[in-house]
């Protein structure tokens, strides 16, 4: 699996509580905050939902 270093971009300001949530499950919660992820079907679902507020960078990895 690859990594994928996600970093928010935007404010949360006037987004959905399912956004914030998101961003939460994912580490995030401010602008410029960062996490790093193994790539999995649900990352990617969870990419889709916030992919407006967040920056997603590949680390490298095993399939890298």
């Amino acid at each position: 699996m690859t990594t994928v270093r996600i970093t928010q971009t935007k404010s949360t300001i006037g987004q959905s509580r399912a956004h914030e949530g998101t961003l939460r499950a994912l580490g995030l919660g401010r602008i410029g905050r960062s996490a790093d992820h193994e790539r999995s079907p649900v990352l990617e679902g969870q990419l889709r939902h916030v992919a407006h507020l967040v920056n997603v960078t590949p680390l490298g990895g095993k399939d890298a």
